[in-house]
């Protein structure tokens, strides 16, 4: 008797684990069961637009959905983000992020529409892209210290060229500026090109631009590459000395990373990061991001989470002792 009750009870308690699931489970098979959008705040063609397309390629094959990426470009991605920060939060709308309008904009613009940590939820961080120094063969630095030594002597009278005050790459060289302790004058642009041409024109000093824009120029021999924004040393460019070899504790990369609108089901942020984790241990992933000289990274929500905030104080911080403002 004790035995059929124990068996009538084991069933019962199966029975209602099953039902309890049931909705956990079926939403996990439901979900996507319509096209799923990725917004890229940056126009085609561009590092993030090739980050964003090869994850949304790859989630497709996964969930044999449609993942369509809407490139929404202006205000420095600012537009992008507020587009998914408002966007209904079911998972159907997501948004590569990066460090621009996501870590800076909120420290410069009092205006912003929306707040990072308040209507995003963060998914994953994908990718980290390094930065270069590089300067125009005329300047007599051969490396950072040079550099930083012919700064020191010349106050004021060298230049180096943006893709836009409060980009990540502005930031990056006031970060340089703080710890070397120089003074350098910052020349923004209206994008990274007529940044490049200008320097490789003689009409700036240097350049902090991200590494894919600066390689074929870097290896044609028109401009010099000094040193890569990361703590190590990129494997894109093994014999170029990182920042922190000369600044120790100087790091300075744009990241990309997938976020959602706040309130998104937690199951569907997992489900996601999960299999973004997956799409970044694929042997063309990796060599299609190498190729762009990025590193892939697979991040929980929240180490994502804790990225972000950090990223935030770190940032504010230079951009109030810079006393840069919106233009």
């Amino acid at each position: 008797m004790i035995n059929i009750v124990s068996r009538m009870l084991r069933a019962s308690l199966i029975s209602f684990a099953m039902v309890s699931l049931a909705p956990l489970v079926m939403g996990q098979q439901a979900y996507p069961n319509k096209p799923v959008r990725i917004i890229v705040p940056y126009p085609p063609g561009g590092t993030a637009d090739i980050v964003g397309r090869t994850i949304a390629e790859k989630l497709g094959v996964i969930w044999g959905q449609s993942v369509i990426v809407e490139n929404r470009a202006g205000a420095g991605g600012t537009i992008g983000v507020d587009a998914a920060a408002k966007a209904a939060p079911d998972g159907y709308t997501m948004v590569l992020g990066v460090t621009g309008p996501l870590t800076i904009a909120p420290s410069i613009n009092s205006q912003l529409a929306y707040d990072p940590l308040r209507d995003l939820v963060p998914v994953t961080l994908v990718a980290a892209v390094p930065s270069l120094i590089a300067v125009h063969p005329s300047v007599p630095a051969r490396d950072l210290k040079e550099l930083i030594a012919l700064a020191k002597s010349q106050p004021g009278k060298l230049t180096f060229a943006s893709a836009g005050n409060g980009t990540s790459v502005h930031i990056a060289g006031e970060l340089l500026k703080s710890m070397a302790g120089v003074d350098i004058l910052h020349v923004p642009y209206k994008g990274g090109v007529p940044a490049l041409n200008d320097l490789m024109g003689g009409q700036v000093s240097m350049i902090i631009e991200n590494m894919p824009q600066l390689l074929p120029q870097v290896r044609a021999g028109k401009i010099r590459a000094l040193a890569v924004t990361t703590q190590q040393r990129s494997p894109a460019l093994a014999d170029l000395p990182a920042v922190s070899e000369v600044l120790p504790g100087y790091e300075a990369t744009t990241w990309f990373g997938l976020l959602a609108p706040a309130k998104t089901p937690q199951e569907i942020v997992r489900k996601v990061q999960s299999d973004v984790a997956k799409i970044g241990m694929l042997p063309d992933v990796k060599d299609r991001f190498a190729g762009l000289g990025a590193e892939v990274i697979a991040s929980t929500p929240e180490a994502f989470a804790t990225h972000l905030r950090s990223e935030l104080v770190r940032f504010s911080k230079v951009i109030k002792d810079a006393n840069i403002k919106a233009e």
